[in-house]
């Protein structure tokens, strides 16, 4: 799989970019940075993330490639600026109805949305992620779904980490269930039907009981091999779980201590 990793670029003038602290006036008319980031953007969503190239830009913008080097110094500064610019998406309203776990859940929720409309997010190792403006918003805001509730600093970052971490492997198998269909022309339900009556010759109900069972069972229920939604919404809840779990712990506070006799 082609990955990409964000930071790369020279971190003065990502910074610089990224913050619109030292934007150049341009001599092409309306080119400008922001209209080359979304140009990038859709030649990610469109082609995927290794079509991407400075010339692929401006061939989708009609203008020489030099003319780029302008105002982005290059594909590792550009890549920051798409990311931050996508997570700019991501709705922040300042309220949402409900307890920490509706906050938290609704920060998982519109994530995943986010992956499902720009993909090539999957392709893109962010453990030096890209400072701007959108991804420290995004930060801020999560952190505030979970703010008040007992946590330390770590704790609140930790759980931000969680949910942030468990949606990008989640949503994995949904992208690729959508790429699946449009690169072969059947659906996953069309796919399990072509497939399920030569399964059902070869399978050795003997020699794999539980696997026969559950296996029958899930394809009866999903018409397909998994459902990457149910899944998620299984562990989504799983995570909340455990994460209530820890809530209630920091809330009942340390025990009491034990009086000799």
């Amino acid at each position: 799989m082609h990955v990409e990793y964000s930071g790369t670029g020279d971190p003065a003038r990502s910074l610089a970019l990224l913050w619109r602290t030292r934007e150049r006036t341009s001599r092409s008319g309306d080119l400008g940075v922001d209209r080359i980031v979304r140009a990038a953007i859709d030649v990610a969503d469109t082609d995927g993330l290794a079509a991407l190239s400075m010339r692929r830009v401006a061939e989708r913008l009609g203008v020489g490639t030099m003319s780029l080097y302008t105002h982005v110094p290059g594909k590792g500064e550009l890549l920051d600026l798409m990311l931050d610019t996508v997570h700019g998406e991501i709705p922040r309203p300042a309220d949402v109805p409900g307890g920490w776990r509706d906050r938290l859940e609704r920060v998982a929720r519109d994530n995943w949305a986010l992956y499902l409309r720009h993909p090539w997010l999957l392709q893109v190792a962010t453990t030096r992620p890209p400072l701007g403006p959108q991804v420290t918003a995004r930060y801020d805001y999560e952190l505030r779904a979970v703010e008040g509730i007992g946590l330390t600093d770590l704790e609140m970052d930790a759980v931000i980490t969680l949910v942030d971490s468990y949606v990008h492997g989640a949503v994995r198998g949904a992208v690729e269930a959508a790429q699946a269909t449009a690169r072969t022309g059947l659906t996953d339900e069309q796919w399990w039907h072509a497939h399920a009556p030569y399964l059902e010759k070869v399978m050795d109900p003997a020699r794999f009981p539980t696997a026969a069972r559950v296996g029958a069972a899930a394809g009866q229920e999903y018409h397909a091999a998994t459902d990457p939604t149910r899944a998620f919404d299984f562990g989504l809840a799983r995570i909340l779980d455990g994460i209530a779990a820890l809530v209630a712990d920091r809330c009942a506070g340390p025990p009491p201590p034990v009086t000799p006799r």
